[in-house]
């Protein structure tokens, strides 16, 4: 039986001609009250596309991931949008060896392999593609059938 939510990291939509980097800033401030610059975030270092039917919104997505450490951070959620708020379960930090070694859903997939990596001070040339993590479109038909 799947379980009923998983981790994933910050995040969300990106406004009509809203740089990336300035969009993922601006969810980093809403969605954990953590104030950076687009500078800080630098360029990508993943990202993960397909199909999802979120509910509220269905289609092709693509998610961007961007890597940036900080010393401390105390997560404040208070200016979470309302639909984010009406699905948020919680917050913690993880180490990479939790990350390794948990049994939870944790969204990227392939977070852990990337993490290693940046941890190790080795940054991709480009934007690792990481597995998606939604089912596929249900109006597709595969090659097989």
């Amino acid at each position: 039986m799947p379980r009923p939510y998983g981790w994933l990291t910050p995040g969300g939509g990106v406004q009509d001609g809203e740089v990336l980097a300035i969009a993922a800033a601006r969810e980093l401030g809403e969605e954990v009250g953590l104030d950076v610059s687009a500078d800080d975030l630098g360029d990508p270092v993943a990202y993960t596309a397909g199909y999802a039917d979120l509910g509220w919104a269905a289609g092709v997505f693509r998610d961007d991931f961007f890597y940036l450490r900080v010393d401390r951070h105390d997560v404040d959620t208070s200016r979470m949008e309302d639909l984010e708020m009406s699905v948020h379960a919680g917050e913690r930090w993880w180490s990479l060896g939790e990350l390794a070694t948990t049994d939870e859903i944790v969204y990227p997939f392939e977070l852990v392999p990337l993490l290693t990596e940046l941890l190790g001070g080795r940054r991709p040339a480009e934007p690792v593609v990481l597995p998606w993590h939604h089912a596929s479109d249900p109006t597709e038909t595969s090659a097989a059938n």
